[in-house]
């Protein structure tokens, strides 16, 4: 068996229009929208009863994407919409950007807010954590050496 490559990474939401806006003004795009529930869903995920909507965003070169998801059944736990970077589990997304200060200022006007600082590393790389809806943390990276990651 071999991997072909990286399909996506779902990040489960209360807000799915927030959700959605905050990765659209990122620069991703709306691929599609759609309602899930059923018995092929239950078993996939291991729960009973889902009703559950999704918005899937893609990057623009094609090769990420996210899938939003927003179960109305059956109820989930809260997670902690402020946790540190350091807390086990998924943590962040990382994206490339073309400028750091128009992302994150596209950012904030969605609400989002730094988690630390704009930081420079070496001669490399512009780097920040953004907290958006949900406490999604997103790392935006711009290359200062003029090469397109």
């Amino acid at each position: 068996m071999t991997i072909r490559r990286m399909d996506h990474v779902g990040i489960v939401v209360d807000d799915l229009a927030a959700a959605t806006a905050f990765f659209v003004e990122l620069g991703l795009r709306l691929t599609g929208e759609a309602p899930v529930e059923g018995g092929w869903v239950d078993r996939v995920v291991g729960l009973e009863g889902v009703r559950a909507e999704i918005a899937m965003v893609e990057t623009p070169d094609g090769h990420g994407r996210i899938e939003l998801t927003r179960f109305h059944a059956p109820s989930g736990g809260g997670g902690d919409r402020h946790a540190p970077a350091n807390t086990r589990g998924l943590r962040h997304v990382a994206f490339a950007v073309d400028d750091l200060d128009a992302a994150v200022a596209g950012l904030r006007s969605r609400g989002a807010e730094l988690v630390g600082e704009m930081e420079r590393y070496q001669d490399s790389y512009l780097l920040c954590y953004v907290r958006g809806p949900e406490g999604i943390i997103v790392e935006l990276a711009e290359d200062l050496r003029g090469l397109q990651a």
